[in-house]
């Protein structure tokens, strides 16, 4: 892992279907983000928030689609930030709804692209979020990143062309629990590695992610990890507006987390859908900055007593 995190915030709320999640970078600041990374030797350079593109005036057929013009200006500022930090440190993007991803993905394909290596992409997660705009039923488009980034048709003419795309053999979902009819015939054509939480249940969390890393490592590639709140079981991280119950438990997160630091693959993280709002006196904040700390490499030895 490069040595230099570049912090980027990401308040982003368009995309969810809830207001909320614009605090979000607050949140993960006043949480201690910053200073879990440097404790650990990092250096660490806080760019503040990043502020949308100029809006353009847009409309889909999908009458469902919300918020498309604020979401598009999102993509394109967060793709350009991503893209930037991403030659010169680890770019950590927190906000923020999972739209934002559509962003850093696109900008870090680019980035991967120019240096001739695969992106790989872990998306820690309740939902797949590979609705098109044509898919969409609920319109949010916290719900399309990965079709995007992938290269899903249906996005030409509305957000911002793919430098690069993120191969779809090249996506691994863990935690996967809610999905809809047009995702799952989606994702079945497009070759995504889909690890749900029946497949956590009955293999374990650590041999399904080891496959990936070693798929990873022996491409010389370059490792995204997109961490959504939701992904955590919602009884030890309530901070988020789609709670899906059965999710990862708290020693499952950080044996991931851990297991991330070991392969030293990691080039990027975004952390996700935290909405203060929700949440309970900072609780879910708190356990997500403990989480990156354990993929930054704090050991469990060395593990502080916190009460959440």
């Amino acid at each position: 892992m490069d040595k230099r995190c570049i912090l980027l915030g990401a308040p982003v709320q368009e995309g969810a279907g809830r207001l909320g999640c614009d605090m979000g970078p607050s949140a993960f600041r006043t949480a201690g983000l910053a200073d879990a990374l440097a404790d650990l030797g990092y250096a660490v350079e806080d760019r503040g928030n990043v502020s949308p593109a100029p809006r353009r005036d847009l409309a889909h057929p999908n009458r469902a689609v919300r918020a498309l013009p604020e979401v598009v200006a999102w993509t394109e500022s967060i793709a350009d930030a991503a893209y930037r930090a991403g030659g010169e440190g680890m770019p950590i993007v927190f906000g923020g709804d999972h739209s934002l991803s559509a962003g850093s993905l696109a900008g870090l394909a680019r980035r991967a692209a120019e240096e001739k290596r695969e992106l790989f992409v872990l998306w820690l997660d309740a939902h797949p979020d590979f609705h098109t705009l044509d898919t969409t039923v609920s319109g949010n488009l916290h719900g399309i990143p990965v079709a995007y980034a992938t290269g899903r048709p249906g996005f030409d003419g509305y957000f911002p062309p793919l430098a690069a795309r993120v191969r779809p053999e090249n996506v691994c979902m863990i935690g996967i629990r809610s999905v809809d009819p047009a995702e799952r015939a989606a994702l079945a054509e497009a070759e995504v590695t889909v690890h749900d939480m029946r497949a956590v249940d009955e293999h374990g969390i650590a041999p399904l992610l080891s496959a990936f890393l070693a798929r990873v490592a022996a491409a010389n590639g370059l490792l995204h990890v997109s961490f959504d709140v939701d992904f955590l079981e919602p009884t030890i991280a309530p901070g988020v507006g789609t709670t899906v119950p059965g999710g990862a438990t708290f020693r499952e997160a950080h044996l991931v987390m851990e297991m991330l630091h070991d392969s030293g693959l990691v080039s990027s993280l975004d952390l996700v859908e935290l909405n203060p709002f929700l949440d309970e006196r900072g609780r879910t904040a708190l356990l997500m900055v403990d989480l990156v700390a354990s993929l930054m490499g704090r050991r469990v030895l060395d593990r502080p007593t916190r009460s959440y």
